[in-house]
């Protein structure tokens, strides 16, 4: 484990809301800190780390993007949380692949296939919690102020 990764860490309960969604929104930034429109992708987690593919391989428009800047933002469970993108080298390709059948498999194998593929597993990245923006629930809260 990094030493970053040491800080940049899911708590129990957002791994738990954002892995029982059955989607994840990701927005990318751009270079003067913008958010972009945000797009819906399959996401699995595999221990304590949550990891997204793209269908179109690292040729998908939201991967490049995710790898130019490594910065964005997801929204899942009723939770937004900014992250870092991390490409996944390394990471436990067939855990992954397996969480994906489990996740989706109730979808036609020609659907799941296609988070599966070499092309796909090429484009996979690790979602890192950034430690200056703890998540936020999509409700409000509301405070009274003094």
């Amino acid at each position: 484990m990094a030493q970053e990764d040491a800080v940049n860490t899911w708590t129990k309960s957002e791994l738990d809301k954002i892995a029982r969604a059955e989607e994840l929104e990701i927005a990318t930034r751009r270079r003067d800190g913008t958010l972009r429109d945000a797009v819906t992708v399959w996401m699995v987690r595999v221990g304590d780390d949550l990891y997204v593919r793209s269908v179109k391989g690292r040729a998908g428009a939201w991967f490049r993007a995710a790898v130019a800047r490594n910065q964005g933002r997801i929204k899942a469970g009723g939770l937004q949380r900014d992250v870092t993108f991390v490409e996944a080298k390394g990471a436990p390709g067939d855990e992954i692949d397996r969480g994906y059948r489990a996740k989706y498999g109730r979808y036609a194998a020609s659907i799941v296939n296609t988070v599966l593929t070499p092309q796909a597993r090429a484009a996979t990245l690790r979602l890192v919690p950034n430690v200056d923006a703890r998540s936020t629930s999509r409700a409000t809260s509301h405070v009274k102020k003094q």
